[in-house]
């Protein structure tokens, strides 16, 4: 099958060198005035991998998308929409599957990145969201892990684990689009406060972080329409690890540098996605009192360790 993928940061890169390894054919998209772009067209790797010299470069995004049956989406959240538009103005996408391997809401709508997209190519195109647990740096290495792909097509999703499970990546069907979205994005949130915490000294907190944040998810989640249970799966709850303990964490490694004062290099989609949240706290009247935390925090509070401590210290109430 040919596979296009779209983005060339490190997740995008992994996510060619896997489905090649698949057997696949594969070509991946970047900005011909990326950094990353071009150094994979230089060297043909990055920090984590080399890519196979079978995987095709291209910095013109209508050769790409003419290419793929499956159209692989990696790119920052914030960017999906002015995407959506160029691919909409290119044509030749009705019969292909676009999966987003992405996680975040759209700061101002608060809107999930599926729906941006099909708000922008339309209703009838075959939308699926591929997310769960697992770094660069150990699938690489062989580590295996457990990931979900979700749609509102069962016949979609059930067409992406057939073409991309692996004894690497095991992958189970997600029946509740919404809610895997808003988990998947939500955790970055938390994984800041994580980071937060590791920076003042309090990381024996993050198991009390970790269920809390769970449980005030599952809340939100219920109040748009989704599966509360949702969130105790592999999008939210199952991506824990990666997000609130590993070194390799972008959130959580943020949340630290921020707290000790450091100006952090990395990608954190979670100061996006914590705006969104707010917007979507106030439309359904949810109380989100740890991305509330963080959004103080990141917009100015002074008062760090009083903002995170105050999540432990609320009234005595029945878990």
């Amino acid at each position: 099958m040919k596979i296009s993928v779209l983005g060339c940061g490190r997740w995008a890169a992994f996510l060619a060198w896997y489905t090649e390894s698949l057997g696949n054919q594969v070509m991946v998209w970047g900005r011909e005035t990326s950094k990353r772009y071009q150094q994979l067209q230089d060297t043909r790797k990055n920090d984590f991998l080399m890519l196979p010299k079978q995987v095709s470069l291209s910095h013109s995004l209508e050769k790409t998308i003419s290419f793929g049956e499956i159209v692989i989406i990696s790119i920052s959240s914030q960017s999906l929409r002015s995407l959506g538009k160029q691919l909409h103005a290119l044509g030749n996408i009705e019969n292909k599957t676009f999966v987003l391997c992405m996680k975040g809401l759209e700061i101002g709508t608060g809107e999930r990145l599926s729906r941006i997209l099909l708000e922008e190519l339309g209703a009838g195109i075959k939308v699926a969201v591929w997310v769960g647990p697992g770094h660069v740096q150990d699938f690489i290495k062989g580590i295996p892990n457990c990931m979900v792909i979700g749609s509102d097509d069962i016949a979609v999703t059930k067409q992406i684990v057939d073409e991309f499970s692996s004894k690497l990546i095991r992958f189970y069907y997600g029946t509740d689009l919404l809610g895997i979205e808003i988990g998947a994005a939500a955790k970055n949130v938390v994984g800041i406060a994580a980071g937060m915490l590791d920076g003042l000294q309090y990381t024996s907190l993050k198991g009390a972080l970790m269920a809390r944040g769970t449980k005030e998810l599952s809340s939100l989640i219920e109040a748009m329409g989704g599966d509360p249970m949702t969130v105790y799966g592999l999008s939210h709850l199952g991506d824990y690890e990666a997000t609130l303990f590993s070194l390799h964490s972008n959130n959580r490694r943020f949340g630290e540098d921020f707290v000790r004062g450091e100006v952090s290099d990395t990608l954190a989609e979670g100061v996006y996605t914590v705006e969104a949240l707010m917007d979507l706290a106030r439309i359904y009247k949810i109380e989100l009192p740890i991305c509330q935390a963080v959004y103080k925090i990141l917009k100015g509070s002074q008062d760090i360790k009083g903002e995170l401590l105050s999540l432990f210290l609320r009234p005595v109430k029945a878990e």
